[in-house]
C-alpha cells in the first residue's frame, strides 16, 4: 500500500504537470491572436447604418465604405438597420464581436440624445462602444415658410420672437418626431427666448418639410444638408443655423447665438464606432484609413456639397466629446420634457 506522502507527491507531481501544459498551451495561443492582428482585415467589413436607405448618413456611410476599400485591401459592406430612432442597428453592432470587423456610423441622436429619451435603452454609449473618428458635423437651420414670413415681415430670428411674443398660440413648429434634433432645437428656443411655439412631430423629416411648404407649420429647424435646395429655390426662408460658427455652405447666415441667443449650439454630427474591447492595433488602423479618407479633397467636397464639414479627430478626443454632448443634451431634453 502506498504512503500517504507518496499518494502527495503523486498528486503534487500531476498538478504541476498540469498547469505547465496550461502554460505552454496559452503561450502557444499569444502568437496566433498577435499573428490573427497583423493579417487583420482578412475578410470583408460590415458597416451598419442604423437609419433608412437615401438619407444623409446613409450617403455618408457608402461614400467612406468606398474610400477606405483600398487601404483596407478589403471590402467594406454597407447595411442598413434602422429603426427605434437608430437604437436597433447600435445595438446590433454593440453585441457584435469586438475583432473590427462590424462598425456602426453613430449620431448625435444614437450617441447623445437617445440615452436620455428612452427610458430603458438596450446599449450604453460609452461602456459599449469604441470611438474611431467624428466623421462630419452638420448644422441644423431655422427655416419658415416664406408666405409666413413675408406676411408678418419675418426676417431675422428676432423678428420671429417678437411675432411669438406678441401672438403666443400662433407660432407651431415641425419635427420629424418626438425627441428628434429638430424638436429640441425648438424646445430650446422657446426656453431661451420666452415664447411658447408649439410642437408638431411628424414621423420623419420629410412629411415635416411637407407641412411646412404647405403652411400647416410655421417654421421648423431642419439638417442643413436637406433644407439647403430648398432655401436656394425660395421654396424656404433660412433665419440662422444653430451651431456656435457659420456654416461654410451658407457663410452669409448667421448663428441663432449672433442673433441674439447668447450660447445657443445645436448640431447634428456623425461618427464611426466598433465594439468596446476591440484591439488597440486595429482602432489605430481604423483611425488612420478614416482620418485619410476625411482628408481626401473628393470626400471633403462630396461632404461640403450634402452641407457637412468633415472634421477627422483621434479616438480620444471623439470619446471625449462624446461624453460632453451627452452632458449636454440631457440638460436639453430635461428642459423639453420629451420622453420615449
Amino acid at each position: 500500500m502506498r504512503s500517504v506522502t507518496s499518494i502527495r507527491r503523486t498528486v503534487l507531481k500531476a498538478a504541476c504537470l498540469a498547469g505547465a501544459g496550461m502554460v505552454f498551451a496559452l503561450g502557444a495561443a499569444a502568437p496566433a491572436v498577435a499573428q490573427d492582428a497583423a493579417n487583420w482585415p482578412d475578410k470583408p467589413l460590415r458597416f451598419v447604418v442604423p437609419y433608412p436607405p437615401g438619407g444623409p448618413l446613409d450617403a455618408m456611410g457608402r461614400a467612406l465604405a468606398e474610400k477606405v476599400r483600398e487601404p483596407l485591401g478589403q471590402a467594406m459592406v454597407v447595411e442598413n438597420k434602422p429603426g427605434a430612432g437608430g437604437n436597433i442597428g447600435v445595438d446590433m453592432v454593440g453585441r457584435s464581436p469586438a475583432d473590427g470587423y462590424t462598425l456602426v456610423m453613430g449620431a448625435v441622436a444614437t450617441f447623445a440624445i437617445n440615452p436620455w429619451l428612452f427610458d430603458k435603452l438596450p446599449y450604453d454609449p460609452v461602456k459599449d462602444f469604441q470611438p474611431i473618428t467624428l466623421v462630419a458635423s452638420v448644422p441644423n437651420v431655422l427655416v419658415v415658410n416664406p408666405d409666413f414670413a413675408e406676411r408678418n415681415k419675418i426676417n431675422s430670428v428676432a423678428d420671429l420672437i417678437a411675432f411669438g411674443k406678441a401672438n403666443p398660440t400662433a407660432l407651431y413648429f415641425s419635427s420629424g418626431g418626438n425627441g428628434s434634433a429638430g424638436h429640441l432645437a425648438g424646445e430650446l428656443l422657446n426656453a431661451r427666448a420666452g415664447i411658447t411655439a408649439t410642437h408638431v412631430p411628424f414621423s420623419g423629416a420629410a412629411p415635416a418639410l411637407t407641412a411646412l411648404l404647405g403652411e400647416q407649420t410655421q417654421m421648423m429647424f431642419d439638417n442643413l444638408a436637406s433644407a439647403a435646395p430648398l432655401i436656394k429655390s425660395g421654396k424656404l426662408k433660412a433665419l440662422a443655423v444653430t451651431t456656435a460658427e457659420r456654416s461654410s455652405m451658407l457663410p452669409e447666415l448667421p448663428t441663432v447665438a449672433e442673433s441674439g441667443l447668447e450660447g445657443y449650439d445645436l448640431g447634428t454630427w456623425f461618427g464611426v464606432f466598433v465594439p468596446a474591447g476591440t484591439p488597440p492595433d486595429v482602432v489605430a488602423r481604423l483611425s488612420k484609413v478614416y482620418t485619410d479618407a476625411l482628408n481626401a479633397p473628393d470626400i471633403r467636397e462630396r461632404l461640403a456639397a450634402m452641407g457637412s464639414d468633415a472634421k477627422p479627430n483621434t479616438p480620444d478626443e471623439f470619446a471625449a466629446m462624446v461624453k460632453n454632448e451627452m452632458a449636454k443634451y440631457k440638460e436639453i431634453v430635461e428642459i423639453s420634457g420629451a420622453k420615449l
